[in-house]
């Protein structure tokens, strides 16, 4: 039997125009989008339509604006019986797989999620903090680096993204420093992010002890489907453990390549990306090229799904 995972996208994802064909064509993508609408009290759905790009790419938009699309491309696959037997998400994308695991009720995930943005945002002053992708160097020799740069500030891996592609956040100096000695150990390239904040890293801890108290507080449930947790690649099958995952993984760094190698390894043969972009289905081609890869950000990805995943049940 096909065994299918879904992943969820995370922050850096998002694009203006994203869903609108949905939208357009399906009516529980549209649906999906209009109870985000009432969850927020605001248009989060023209936002993601039509912009403006510099108001969506602020973080508290942003995240609201890819999980609520990440969703309704689920509930759009879910209806045409495409479903999987576990989830995950990168960073963000961790609230969308306990929203489609039924963890967390989507309005609540809406609203706890831009309460996440914004509270990562005030966490470090902007310009403070930076983040940047080291390419080609092995994840031993990037955690060197950050310890043998870090003189007294932080810097630390904070994506564990695939072999050869680690992401480093902290102070924006550090991170400088981390940049030239890892090109000294051997790093092909080093890339600064152009992002707002440094996540998952020490400095995110206040927005941590923000979140924390109202992460408690929401009413959760037992995950219908295992969820991969980010923090520590580790399958969460409670809401109590669910709700310790998000508390840790906004400070703790992304362990991505774990979390699908724990996929892998619980026999899932086919990925399914569910959200905007291609970002998860380019790295998972680099973890384990034998897993068959797909992604569904607009009608004609949707489509090619729907299609591939029909005829192979009708096979089963």
């Amino acid at each position: 039997m096909n065994l299918i995972a879904f992943m969820f996208p995370g922050q850096g994802s998002q694009f203006v125009g994203m869903g609108k064909d949905l939208a357009e064509r399906f009516s529980v993508f549209r649906e999906t989008l209009e109870m985000a609408d009432d969850a927020l009290g605001e248009s989060l759905s023209r936002l993601c339509f039509d912009g403006p790009e510099e108001v969506l790419r602020l973080t508290a938009n942003t995240q609201p604006a890819v999980l609520a699309v990440s969703i309704a491309i689920y509930r759009l696959l879910e209806s045409r019986g495409v479903k999987p037997v576990m989830v995950a998400g990168h960073s963000l994308g961790e609230y969308s797989a306990h929203v489609a695991a039924g963890t967390l009720s989507f309005g609540d995930a809406l609203r706890i999620v831009r309460r996440r943005g914004s509270y990562m945002q005030e966490a470090v002053p902007v310009g403070t903090g930076a983040m940047a992708a080291i390419i080609g160097l092995d994840s031993k020799l990037v955690e060197q680096a950050c310890r043998e740069s870090a003189n007294g500030e932080i810097v630390s891996p904070a994506n564990m993204n695939a072999p050869g592609q680690v992401v480093i956040a902290g102070d924006a100096a550090a991170v400088e420093r981390a940049g030239q000695r890892v090109k000294a150990l051997g790093a092909r390239r080093v890339m600064p992010l152009p992002v707002s904040a440094p996540f998952h890293c020490e400095l995110m801890r206040p927005a941590q002890v923000r979140l924390e108290p109202e992460l408690r507080r929401i009413v959760v449930s037992d995950p219908s489907m295992p969820v991969i947790a980010n923090c520590d690649a580790l399958p969460k099958k409670t809401a109590a453990e669910a709700v310790e995952a998000l508390v840790n993984q906004v400070s703790a760094p992304v362990l991505w390549e774990e979390v699908v190698r724990e996929m892998c390894s619980s026999g899932i043969k086919t990925c399914v990306e569910v959200g905007p972009g291609k970002v998860l289905t380019g790295l998972i081609k680099k973890i384990d090229p034998e897993v068959t890869v797909w992604n569904v950000s607009d009608v004609s990805s949707f489509l090619k799904v729907e299609e591939s995943f029909v005829s192979l049940s009708s096979e089963e």
